[in-house]
């Protein structure tokens, strides 16, 4: 058993030999006599229980020995003479406790070890000199030394503190301590049973890193009954000592678990590999390097490896124990050769640790010049390679090299490192995985987007998408400029919320059911309504599934802009209202009714119809723009007007500076966001007629048709438009009610409009051969590109649009800052 005291041990150590260890009755005389003490004294047990104690010392006075124990006692040590049986003195450092018995007995638990010749004497070394003086450092008891006893009696247990380690116990006082709760709960426990318990405790070093600025302290700790000469249990003894000798073992596991904390924190692949180097330099190595293959970097496939050679592979993070130096030779994200006997192509090809020393003799390395100027440098005189390898897959390569730590890489530091290497490729496979699904989301993110908007003669459009950063993944925002009937063009940005897969994917259906009932020409309250119907659809066949929700709720704004009318109607579900930004005014951002978001109901949609001067800049985005910023919204808001402060400035240009002005490096959530600036139709592009409920006013329209054409020197539709006007004109007046209203729009195509006051929709179907009726509306569509209906709050639309005469898209102005594309038209109308 060890004894309390400094750390360390060294030859002639004293108190690494045998502890005496004996019990003093308040009488002076012996109670328990240990194995120990019969070592060092060579009195058995029979000669010393229940004799005095004052008989072991040089100095035999009756009270000499109650005075000696209770002086040491309060000096805490003393190194005391005693009498050996064969009749010559023994030194022994004495460390004595007391033991406070329930009836108020006072006995003492003495300690003691064997003081080498040679020991430096104390002001106690001499049996009539005063014994409250301490030992020295060597003489001091090291560690074994009883710290907590627990005596019991009278049905009642206390716990008394002397002889201390620092760790264990919180000094109080001079000569006594406050025990550990840790030890007493142990001390406890051992006083029940009856029966001794050896643990140990580690401690962490007092400064700096291990194996560098301090050393790991071991505890060797023993918890032993105290019995007397009758059997009856006095106490538990607490013997400690403090072990601060290197351990490489508990060095290794120390390592370890500081490695799988400080590597994996997060799932980029570049910060992985660099912790990873952060752990090996300088702990292992004096430099290291991290080289990847491509598949851990696309995930794509096995290796690519070039005609006749290894492997490729690209430097992913290297570290030195000098700044700087040595001077490497690819820098990071660079590709990088090995030779073809280099420890490096070996590695990858046998998927085997492997190392060697550096030197002249070294095979490979008179092929590599470079490599070997760099070595012969530093003198560099080991290297160890391991493979990089994760679920069955190599990813790499790592390499480690010695010179400023003399001692080469044993088997035991390869062990070590392969673990290390183990568990930083399960952190580097999770990494390259989380990149190759966040990649696969974002393609799936942007291939649900437009890839490129059309041009269009009602507005001039610039947008923007910015996913948000890796760790948030990509999220469901999206936008969309749908041409529509009637020259109008529908402008939509929405936002899913959630992110990942589901919400990607959720963004591709809604965007898909917005054009959809785009093109049912229907307004922006009645779509967002059945919008908001297909979200709520999607969420209970999501729970249904028990797939979770794929569309859990998403926000939108829809807006249709007639150039023709000069105004926008809005609506918008749980969505920012649109900036819009003046010629002569302020930037405004319209009080538009906020509907719920899509997918909870309960409350109707409402629009709001805004007038816009031409070159009016409109400015549709997702929340995640003006949410961006450290700052609160109105921040936000603050810098969305100073971008659209200049309307201007080129779309292009307002984009950037929304970029700049609003998004951090790395956003939180995604982003998109559209600006159209507003174009005007010209009245001369545009004819419109009252027609009376009469047949023989057909004829008079279909003279002014053709006229009107002949103005705009598109005689060549004149024949295909008036069958067109002839047909929807008579059915207007055959089947509907009043008024009827024709309209001509020489837009990018021809574009003709009769309108009714009825709500009954006109069906296509084919005629039969004896069929009197039915062929007009066949003829419509076979003689237009396209055809439709679209209801308004007084009835309903039916349009056609034609392709513009010429086989060369021209630009002819129709106004002023607005030019018109002419298409062929693909083929010749025949009746």
């Amino acid at each position: 058993m060890g004894v309390n005291g400094a750390s360390g041990t060294g030859p002639g150590d004293p108190f690494t030999t045998t502890t005496a260890v004996a019990v003093v009755d308040a009488d002076g005389l012996i109670t328990y006599w240990s194995q120990g003490a019969q070592d060092l004294l060579g009195y058995s047990t029979a000669d010393v229980v229940r004799h005095p104690a004052r008989a072991l010392l040089r100095d035999r006075d009756q009270g000499a020995a109650v005075s000696r124990l209770r002086r040491t006692e309060r000096a805490g040590n003393a190194v005391l003479t005693f009498r050996h049986r064969a009749g010559h003195t023994v030194r022994l450092a004495v460390r004595v406790c007391p033991l406070l018995a329930a009836d108020g007995r006072r006995d003492w638990l003495v300690l003691g070890a064997h003081v080498p010749a040679g020991a430096p004497p104390t002001s106690a070394d001499a049996n009539g000199g005063d014994a409250t003086g301490t030992t020295t450092a060597g003489s001091a008891p090291r560690g074994a030394g009883p710290t907590d006893i627990t005596t019991a009696g009278a049905g009642r247990t206390e716990v008394t503190t002397a002889g201390t380690t620092p760790t264990d116990t919180t000094p109080t006082g001079t000569g006594a301590s406050r025990t550990s709760p840790v030890v007493t709960r142990y001390a406890r426990r051992r006083l029940a049973s009856g029966q001794p318990q050896v643990t140990v405790a580690h401690a962490p070093p007092r400064r700096g890193r291990p194996g560098r600025g301090g050393r790991e302290r071991s505890r060797p700790r023993t918890f032993f009954p105290l019995h007397d000469g009758a059997g009856r249990t006095l106490g538990i003894c607490y013997a400690a000592r403090n072990v601060t000798v290197q351990d490489p073992t508990r060095e290794r596991l120390v390592l370890l678990n500081a490695a799988s904390e400080h590597i994996g924190t997060t799932l980029d692949l570049d910060r992985t590999v660099q912790e990873f180097a952060e752990v090996a330099v300088p702990q292992l190595a004096d430099f290291v390097a991290i080289d990847l293959l491509d598949v851990a970097t696309t995930g794509k496939g096995p290796p690519t490896r070039p005609a006749g050679g290894p492997p490729a592979l690209r430097r992913a993070a290297h570290l030195s124990i000098r700044p700087d130096l040595p001077k490497v030779i690819a820098e990071v994200g660079e590709p990088i050769r090995y030779p073809a006997g280099s420890l490096q192509n070996r590695c990858l090809a046998t998927g085997e640790p492997s190392r060697e020393a550096l030197g002249p003799g070294t095979p490979w390395l008179p092929d590599d010049p470079v490599r070997w100027t760099g070595i012969n440098r530093f003198g560099v005189h080991t290297h160890l390679v391991l493979p990089l390898r994760a679920r069955g897959l190599t990813m790499g390569v790592v390499t480690l090299l010695r010179w400023e730590n003399p001692d080469p890489f044993t088997e035991d530091d390869q062990l070590l490192i392969e673990d290390l290497v183990a568990r930083a490729a399960v952190c580097v496979d999770n990494a390259r995985r989380f990149a190759r699904e966040h990649q696969a989301a974002l393609t799936l993110q942007t291939s649900l987007l437009p890839p490129n908007l059309p041009p269009h003669n009602a507005v001039e459009v610039a947008h923007r998408y910015l996913p948000a950063d890796a760790e948030s993944g990509v999220g469901g925002d999206w936008f969309d400029v749908i041409p529509l009937s009637g020259a109008r063009v529908a402008l939509v940005v929405g936002d899913v919320i959630g992110h990942g897969l589901h919400a990607a994917a959720s963004m591709g259906r809604l965007r898909a059911a917005v054009q959809t009932l785009a093109d049912l020409d229907q307004s922006p309250d009645e779509l967002l309504a059945h919008l908001n119907d297909l979200v709520m659809r999607l969420s209970d066949e999501a729970e249904a599934a028990a797939e979770g929700p794929a569309a859990a709720g998403a926000t939108c704004v829809y807006a249709i802009y007639d150039p023709i009318a000069r105004t926008m109607v809005v609506a918008r579900a749980g969505h920012p209202s649109p900036a819009i930004a003046h010629l002569t005014e302020p930037v405004e951002f319209p009080d538009i009714p906020a509907g719920p978001p899509l997918g909870l109901g309960g409350l109707p949609f409402e629009s709001a119809e805004i007038p816009l001067e031409e070159g009016t800049v409109i400015a549709l985005y997702s929340d995640g723009l003006i949410q961006a910023s450290d700052q609160d919204v109105d921040v936000g808001i603050e810098r969305l007007c100073f971008a659209l402060a200049h309307p201007d400035r080129p779309l292009e240009e307002m984009c950037d500076i929304m970029v700049r002005a609003l998004l951090s490096d790395r956003p939180r959530d995604d982003v998109a966001f559209l600006i159209v600036r507003t174009r005007a139709l010209s009245p001369d592009r545009v004819a419109s007629w009252d027609v009376p409920a009469d047949p023989s006013a057909v004829r008079v329209v279909r003279d002014d048709v053709s006229d009107r054409l002949s103005q705009w020197g598109l005689e060549e539709l004149a024949f295909t438009t008036e069958l067109i006007v002839s047909e929807l004109v008579t059915n207007a007046i055959r089947h509907a009610r009043g008024p009827i209203k024709l309209r001509l729009i020489h837009e990018s195509t021809l574009i003709c409009e009769v309108s009714d006051g009825g709500h009954t929709s006109p069906h296509l179907r084919r005629a039969g051969s004896t069929d009197e009726g039915g062929r007009g509306l066949f003829l419509v569509a076979q003689l237009a590109q396209r055809w439709g209906t679209r209801y308004t709050s007084s009835g309903k639309t039916i349009w056609t649009e034609q392709p513009l005469p010429g086989n060369i898209q021209a630009k002819r102005p129709i106004h002023a800052g607005i030019n018109q594309t002419y298409r062929s038209p693909g083929g010749e109308a025949r009746c």
